[in-house]
């Protein structure tokens, strides 16, 4: 019954690798390259990113036993959203114009629209592509935020995005204060996932046989967990805010929170340009 603490989804995990030692504003900065790169790109380099993902997390020196459940799940559920995208009707295909050439000259035959069909199931060029489109964009925008939370300790995350943001103090941004809230919304995932195992495991001990439930009964038993779970987070919030107001709405800054680190410099620069190759790749090669 403890399969959430074993798919540790958006949760710090201790131990050793260079991803963990990397700068907190960098590791930052290439997540948003992951989430931002993939717009009006083609295909090629939506694959491409899910190929840099997978080398990343297969060197970045995080145990095995972090990543090897969570991702071959992530992978099937992109492949199964992707298939299921590229088998839905895309819309009527363009029809190529009709031309009067030359006697002389000899018309291309018109390409295949039709990539696969068994049936009523047909997979085309656009379907195709964008099933394509939508397995590569689910993969790279979950894979990248949680491999990013995984490697870096919430106050160092908390800190690196207030530092990213920091500029904005002079127009009267509240940056700290933001980033404290951050770091409370980040130490309530855990909680989150606590208040669901607790309760998959109390269904688990009373020995229900779901496949004996009839529909409404078991759309009921959902609605029921679901209220349930909701209740159990909204109180946690309330003693974390109760919690805040008995200390006289004592707040403390990321930066002073954070636990300091002497920096690796040269593999922060490795990083920046490793980040700028990627840019000028994304430049040069990534358009449609």
């Amino acid at each position: 019954m403890d399969w959430l603490r074993q798919l540790p989804i958006g949760q710090y995990v201790a131990g050793g690798g260079w991803l963990r030692q990397l700068d907190p504003r960098l590791k930052f900065l290439w997540s948003l390259a992951f989430l931002l790169t993939p717009v009006l790109a083609g295909p090629g380099w939506r694959l491409a990113l899910v190929v840099l993902l997978l080398a990343l997390t297969f060197c970045s020196g995080i145990a095995l036993r972090v990543w090897q459940r969570s991702l071959p799940a992530l992978l099937a559920l992109s492949l199964a959203v992707g298939l299921l995208a590229a088998f839905l009707p895309s819309g009527q295909e363009k029809p190529l114009p009709l031309q009067r050439p030359p006697v002389e000259q000899k018309l291309p035959a018109p390409p295949a629209w039709v990539l696969f069909q068994a049936g009523p199931l047909r997979i085309t060029k656009r379907s195709a592509e964008l099933g394509l489109n939508t397995a590569s964009l689910l993969f790279t925008v979950m894979h990248s935020a949680n491999l990013l939370l995984v490697s870096t300790p919430p106050e160092e995350l908390a800190w690196g995005i207030s530092a990213l943001l920091r500029p904005l103090e002079r127009l009267g941004v509240p940056v700290q204060k933001l980033g404290f809230q951050l770091l409370l919304a980040l130490r309530f995932v855990p909680l989150v996932q606590e208040e669901l195992q607790n309760l998959t495991r109390g269904l688990a001990t009373r020995a229900l046989n779901l496949r004996q439930l009839g529909w409404k009964q078991l759309l009921g038993l959902v609605l029921a967990l679901g209220e349930r779970l909701l209740a159990n987070v909204l109180l946690r919030a309330e003693q974390g805010a109760e919690a805040l107001l008995a200390r006289s709405d004592l707040w403390r800054s990321p930066a002073a929170l954070r636990v300091p680190r002497k920096p690796l410099i040269w593999l922060d620069g490795m990083g920046l340009l490793a980040l700028l190759l990627l840019m000028a790749l994304r430049m040069r090669f990534g358009s449609l």
